[in-house]
Order: C-alpha cells, then structure tokens, then sequence
C-alpha cells in the first residue's frame, strides 16, 4: 500500500511511526511532514489547506490511503475533498468534524442525548455574554465556538476575569472567527482524562486512557498550550468509570451522531473531567489528540493500517484493539517562551542517542532542516520525549533521562509530567 498522511507534527510523527511497521505499507509519504517524519516517510511540500494540490499528488502517487490527522483540514472537508475524487480516506467528513469543530454544537448534542457535560449557555453577541456574567457563579469557563488550536479555553476565577475573557475572545478576537460565538460553562473539577477511540459510524474501539498537562509550567501554571506532556494509563481511569463511560458517554455519542445524519467515521478523543458526581465530557476533539498519540501509539499491540480501513468500511467489529501492560510517558521539550514568543532556528544536537534505544523514541512536532541538511527548530513544541516503562514511575524515569540526551539553544520543559502518578 501507498499511504499519505497529512500534517506535520508530533502526532503526525507517531502516526507515521507506527504506519511504518506495518508489513502492507510499500511507500510513505506526508504533507508536508518536518525533519524527524523524514526519517520514515518521504515529506512532500504541500500546505495541511491545499486540498487540491493533495488530490493531485494523491492521483499521480496512486495512494491508496490518505489519513487526515490535524483538525482544521477535517472541519473543512479535506475527507470530503479525497473521497469525491475516489481516494480513501480516514477521519471524519466535514459534516461530522463539526463534533470538535462547533463546542455550541457539541455542547447541544449532549444536552439532547443526555450525554453528561457541564451546564452551558451560548452567546453570539459580547453584550449578552456580559450580562449573562453579571450573575453566574465562578469560577466559570469560556470556551470559543471554533477551532483555536487547543487553546481558545478560558478558565475565569473571578468575574471580572470573565469580563475580560469576553473581549479577548469576541472584541479583541484573539483567536479570530472562532471567537465569533462563544460557550460559557460551569466549571467542574476532578480529575482530567483523555480517552481516544476508534469508530465506524457504529462500533467504537476504546484506546488506552491518557493524561495531558496543558499549562506551560509546573504545578500546572503559566497559559494554555497545545500540551506539554502526557502518560499513559491514567491511574485514575479505572475499570468501573471505563464501564461507565462506555455506556454513557462514548457509544451515546457514536449513536447520537449517526441519529443527526453525521456518521462519525475516525477518532473521537473525550476530554473527561472525573467529578464528584461522575465522567463529565470537558471537550470532543475530531481526530487524534496531541502529545497522547505520542504515548498512546507506542502501547498499541495491532497493525494501525487493519484498524483505520477497518474504520472506513465499517468492519471495526471484527477488530479486537489490544496494548500492552505497560505504560508510555511524553515529555515535550519546547522552545523557551512558548506559547507566546520564542525563538527558532538553533541546531538540534543528541537525536541520534536513540538510535537502537528500545523503549525510548523522539517524535518532532517543530523541526525542520536548514539550508546545510542540519535539523533545527521550527516551532514552539520542538520534540516529544516518549519513554516505556513496566511501571509509570519507571516510564517518567526513563522519559526524563532521556529528555538529557537532547540540546538547542533554548529548550524548556516541564519537569513535573506525571508527577500526580505518585499520588494516585
């Protein structure tokens, strides 16, 4: 097989990672991939939006499968645009990557099925959402209707930081149209879990659970990021809430979407909060989240090309998804200053440390080669640092020793990743 798979980041490196174990892969390429993706498959110079220019080089590639991995070309119909030219393609078609691409959406579709979230209102107008503030508890959570790179998410602890999240997010439009409405919701606490799963339209495969850090520094402080590390199991994801989430949350929602007329075909990711009073869906994402690919991929037993064909002919049934009884910590080495200003461009020195290291892997996320054919920099998340372990303990051990063996010029990471392992 001849496999194409758009994007370029640290999910998209473990994708390809894994698509290239499988015995029925002849030829790799990505769109437009980074430095460590080019170790494994051949990188081709067209932008994740440019679905016609993918069309093209899919048809004259004669590839087989095309794997659509970040969310923007999904919410926009990148699925849509390959199967209308007769190309396989996995992941969602526009019409139900609306699940991560609308939270208005999402939020109703849960209201409607009675798939437990947080209590929620809607506003397409900053006057409204401000009078709305004037009496609603807090702390309280802002949420932009669209896309924002995992970031447009405001937890507001006071009302007049509400007050402000409304015009960053509506007047100052920090995240621009996907600001346009917006969602506020109750704020929930627990434990946060995330749980990726395969789907057909109507049978769903659950992966094993994970845990990401999102804040930028330790103890969980500083901003929002895309995720700055995660591991995998999740200690507080057990037995009895897989049950529960099974049949209230994640088939509920498999079913819900094929009810509206959207059949769901890829991964859906459940953003959990574990609260006093059960699972609560924080958030859907419409493909694989980013890092815990990064340590979810690694403990996968099956052949990942079986299970996306699988997925889009509606034969996940005869799929038994397997891991092992291990588990995978992810620490990120991003560039200092990141997620708002930083550097780039510094030499990337130790990447050849893990060559013929088992256990241990370097998936880049913002890399790419310089004019010399060096790696360098190329971005806020740099690497992914994934380590196994029988054990978590012995997994984040091994992930940060290995974080040691990596230097440029401004690296920074959080030191604290999966440190609530110890209090599990």
């Amino acid at each position: 097989m001849k496999i194409l798979i758009i994007g370029g980041g640290g999910r998209e490196h473990a994708i390809a990672w894994k698509a290239a174990q499988s015995p029925r892969v002849e030829k790799l390429y990505c769109a437009p991939g980074n430095a460590g993706i080019a170790s494994v498959a051949e990188c081709v110079n067209i932008p994740v939006m440019d679905f016609a220019a993918q069309v093209k080089f899919a048809k004259e590639k004669e590839i087989d499968l095309v794997v659509v991995a970040p969310d923007d070309p999904l919410a926009a119909g990148a699925v849509d645009a390959f199967e209308a030219s007769g190309i396989r393609a996995f992941g969602p078609r526009k019409n139900a990557a609306i699940l991560e691409g609308s939270k208005a959406f999402s939020k109703d579709l849960m209201k409607k099925y009675g798939i437990p979230t947080a209590a929620y209102e809607t506003f397409d107008t900053p006057e409204a959402a401000l009078k709305y503030l004037e009496t609603a508890p807090v702390p309280i959570v802002l949420k932009a209707d669209g896309l924002a790179l995992g970031k447009g998410v405001l937890i507001c602890k006071t009302r007049e930081e509400a007050r402000e999240g409304v015009k960053t997010l509506m007047l100052d439009r920090q995240f621009g149209s996907a600001g346009d409405r917006i969602v506020i919701e109750q704020f929930m606490t627990g434990r946060e879990v995330s749980v990726l799963t395969f789907v057909d339209g109507r049978t769903i495969r659950v992966m094993t659970s994970a845990q990401d850090h999102k804040r930028a520094k330790d103890g969980d402080q500083g901003l929002n990021t895309g995720g700055m590390g995660t591991f995998s199991p999740s200690p507080f994801y057990t037995a009895e809430i897989d049950a529960y989430c099974r049949e209230h949350i994640y088939q509920p929602t498999v079913d819900a979407m094929r009810a509206e007329g959207r059949e769901f075909k890829g991964v859906i990711f459940f953003g959990l909060m574990l609260t006093a009073d059960g699972p609560k869906v924080l958030e859907y994402n419409a493909r694989f989240g980013d890092p815990e690919t990064q340590v979810v991929l690694p403990r996968m037993k099956n052949d990942i090309v079986d299970v996306f064909e699988a997925c889009i002919d509606g034969t996940l049934d005869q799929i038994d998804l397997q891991f092992d009884d291990n588990a995978a910590v992810c620490v990120v080495l991003a560039s200092d200053g990141y997620p708002e200003h930083y550097e780039k461009g510094f030499p990337i020195t130790g990447l050849d440390a893990f060559d013929g290291k088992a256990g241990c892997y370097v998936f880049h996320a913002g890399s790419k080669f310089d004019a010399d054919g060096e790696i360098v920099t190329n971005g806020g998340r740099v690497l992914g640092v994934t380590a196994l372990g029988d054990t978590l303990k012995e997994a984040r051990k091994n992930a940060y020793a290995a974080t040691e063996w990596i230097t440029f010029a401004n690296k920074y990471m959080r030191h604290d990743i999966g440190k609530a392992i110890d209090e599990a």
